[in-house]
């Protein structure tokens, strides 16, 4: 038999323990949420994101590429260039003619074995537009040293000559409508005037396209001697002499 007294202190002892962490009558207890319970696993959520908030994780890096690549530029090439075409890009360029001409004439004012042969000869009288190190645009000339455009300056270079002959402006059909065919030949215009032995620009164009060049100093001197099969073609010059385009900067 247990003492009375001894009853007596563990009734005592009890109640205090069961309100202090029950935090009130036993009435008042609200019941555990059972194990995988979806209102327990809303509940554990909301806990963690109270307690222990989520930080950011760095980016995978992929495997075989070193961690001191991911701090360097993506592109390491320029994202716009202009230069002269070497003959590296005479494919390029003559992937970007043939689409642009032929689907339209039916030919192209230069072959592939031409645009080598001029860009051997006479590479300062040519300009590329590169994005990414893509060519997306072109022009391609060379030197004439007659007063008008005959059938033979469609392939001969003459080195003495001061006349620059525009064989052909193409832009890539993806960048096409976004002003670059005007953007590349003002800046033609430009380079051509750096070059003290070149005095004038001259090219054949359907009449179609006369209003276009004369936006740029050109000017029509009449039909051009040169045919192309059935296709006939008009001519036009521009002196780079106090060329108004030369005394303005360029700004693109």
């Amino acid at each position: 038999m247990e003492p009375q007294s001894m009853k007596g202190q563990r009734r005592s002892l009890g109640r205090p323990w069961r309100l202090k962490v029950l935090g009130g009558p036993r009435r008042l207890r609200r019941p555990l949420l059972k194990l995988g319970h979806p209102r327990e696993a809303a509940v554990a959520r909301m806990s963690m994101q109270s307690t222990n908030p989520l930080k950011p994780k760095a980016p995978h890096q992929p495997p075989g590429i070193p961690k001191s690549l991911s701090c360097q530029r993506r592109h390491t090439l320029p994202a716009s260039e202009f230069r002269c075409l070497t003959l590296e890009d005479a494919v390029s360029a003559f992937e970007i003619e043939r689409e642009a001409f032929i689907s339209v004439l039916g030919i192209c004012p230069l072959y592939l074995d031409e645009i080598r042969h001029f860009l051997t000869l006479c590479p300062e009288l040519s300009l590329g537009w590169f994005e990414e190190g893509c060519l997306v645009a072109f022009i391609i000339g060379s030197l004439w040293d007659k007063e008008r455009l005959m059938q033979e300056s469609l392939t001969l270079h003459r080195p003495g000559g001061h006349i620059a002959h525009l064989h052909v402006l193409a832009v890539h059909r993806a960048f096409r409508q976004q002003g670059r065919g005007p953007i590349l030949l003002w800046r033609y215009l430009h380079h051509l005037g750096s070059q003290p032995a070149v005095r004038r620009a001259v090219l054949m164009c359907e009449d179609v396209l006369v209003p276009f060049y004369e936006r740029f100093g050109f000017h029509t001197v009449g039909p051009c001697a040169v045919s192309v099969g059935s296709l006939t073609f008009t001519e036009l010059h521009c002196s780079l002499r106090n060329h108004p385009f030369l005394r303005r900067s360029s700004g693109c």
